[in-house]
């Protein structure tokens, strides 16, 4: 293994050698489920999915962790708006993002803690910052962290630890505290907002814990890698540094790494704006979901990507011309010998495709590995240059490379429907008894089922059209 990833820390890329040999532990900062999902924050999820896929792709045990905020300043008030429980409110939009994530084909994170289920998690990481001096008590109830029992405050995001914070969800005034700088680590409690009896009083995590307590949870006090927005470079995961280091005594994190953002019309995509864009509406709207999962991956992460109907119709034709190369490639038959100059342009297109990816995940180049490929193996089937074994040897790459990518087509027939499936042989059975008026109506047929049919000299090939999925 080779891979060499940019960490956000040290701004170096360099090789990541895993902690323990041959297992990657990552933690990647999760939703906070007050309200659907856009597009902009499945960037930072997918870039995190991408690097798992090749990880294994490679052959390494991965254990991906991904947390669930579902307890938040954001969540209550968005409760007490909709006159539901933050529970409810809570569970609504966890089962809308899984639905997203399953739609964009996002690997299922091997750990989905939620924020709730961890409180005594987060009450230990407090009471040993309080017993080494860096947290204290306010009257209210509340803790918080002293920055200034931490000189290495501001590393990750390269500030003076005297410079005021900025971006913080809890406005500075919101609870008393020592100095403007310190952060909540707990909430003392307040009329109307959920509250938990604990060791260290009543109240509520603070925001930036309850990353730190269930990383090191399930991933240990030291850990490979952390993956995130660069908006959540500072506060955000400065803070999870600081408490979880000064907790332990150990470094935090490994490498860590973050994507820039998703723009559109030259503005960062945010709710805050409202130029946000919804996988579930975008669905409805006609857009295929492997081609908006194509849009989000296909730029290098640290790079902001621009989103846009013209972005989204590229990411669409690319997905055909890889739709096409498959079918072309699974209804190929020819008898004729091997040809022996394919194993050498496999080998190249497979060390290009690597060789991108090890590059700080480069998936721009490594789509542009499989699509020179693709090409050539179009050239080849052109001029029947390829025998059927070489086809499928060539399928099965571009079968491997897509275990990264997630943007191709389903094998022939997979997970089809018994109808489908009758249909498809009987509009074959027309077409060799030459029955072409049947033919075509079983065509209309099955495209009204969703499946466009096309006629080829190795047979009938076809694919899925998708259809809109609502929530």
């Amino acid at each position: 293994m080779s891979i060499q990833l940019r960490d956000t820390l040290s701004g170096e890329q360099r090789e990541l050698v895993p902690l323990e040999p041959g297992h990657v532990r990552i933690y990647s900062c999760g939703p906070t489920v007050y309200g659907p999902v856009h597009i902009g924050n499945f960037r930072a999820f997918l870039f995190a999915d991408v690097l798992v896929r090749y990880l294994r792709y490679l052959g390494l045990r991965v254990t991906w962790v991904m947390n669930i905020t579902d307890i938040d300043d954001k969540i209550i008030r968005g409760a007490a708006a909709a006159g539901s429980s933050i529970g409810e409110l809570a569970e609504r939009w966890t089962e809308r993002f899984m639905a997203d994530a399953r739609t964009l084909r996002m690997t299922v994170p091997d750990v989905l803690p939620r924020a709730t289920e961890h409180i005594d998690q987060m009450v230990a990481l407090i009471s040993t910052l309080l017993e080494r001096g860096h947290a204290y008590r306010t009257d209210d109830g509340s803790i918080f962290f002293r920055i200034a029992s931490w000189p290495a405050y501001g590393k990750l995001a390269r500030i003076q630890a005297e410079q005021l914070r900025v971006g913080e969800r809890v406005e500075a005034d919101e609870y008393a505290k020592d100095d403007v700088r310190d952060f909540a680590v707990w909430k003392g409690p307040k009329a109307g907002e959920p509250c938990w009896s604990t060791a260290i009083g009543e109240g509520r995590p603070g925001w930036h814990i309850e990353c730190s307590a269930m990383s090191t949870t399930y991933l240990g006090e030291s850990f490979d890698i952390h993956t995130g927005g660069i908006d959540l470079i500072f506060p955000h995961h400065e803070d999870e540094i600081a408490q979880s280091e000064a907790a332990s005594g150990h470094e935090f994190v490994r490498t860590w790494l973050h994507n820039a953002h998703l723009q559109t019309g030259g503005t960062k995509m945010a709710k805050s704006t409202g130029n946000i864009a919804r996988v579930a509406d975008l669905l409805d709207a006609g857009v295929s979901a492997r081609a908006l999962r194509y849009a989000l991956i296909a730029v290098h992460y640290r790079a902001p990507s621009s989103y846009s109907d013209e972005s989204l119709a590229a990411a669409a034709a690319a997905v055909d011309r890889l739709d096409a190369a498959f079918a072309a490639l699974e209804a190929y038959r020819d008898d004729r010998p091997d040809d022996p100059s394919l194993p050498g342009q496999l080998d190249r297109a497979q060390a290009d495709f690597e060789a991108a990816l090890d590059d700080d995940l480069n998936v721009s180049r490594a789509l542009a590995a499989v699509f020179d490929l693709v090409r050539e193996l179009n050239r080849r089937i052109d001029v029947r240059g390829l025998s059927s074994a070489d086809a499928a040897r060539a399928l099965a790459l571009l079968r491997r490379f897509d275990s990264v990518l997630a943007v191709g087509p389903e094998p022939a027939n997979q997970d089809l429907e018994p109808e489908l499936v009758s249909l498809l042989e009987a509009r074959s059975t027309a077409r060799a008894s030459r029955d072409w008026a049947a033919s075509d109506r079983l065509r209309d047929q099955l495209a009204e089922r969703g499946l466009v049919v096309e006629d080829t000299r190795d047979g009938q090939r076809w694919h899925r059209v998708e259809t809109p999925s609502r929530g």
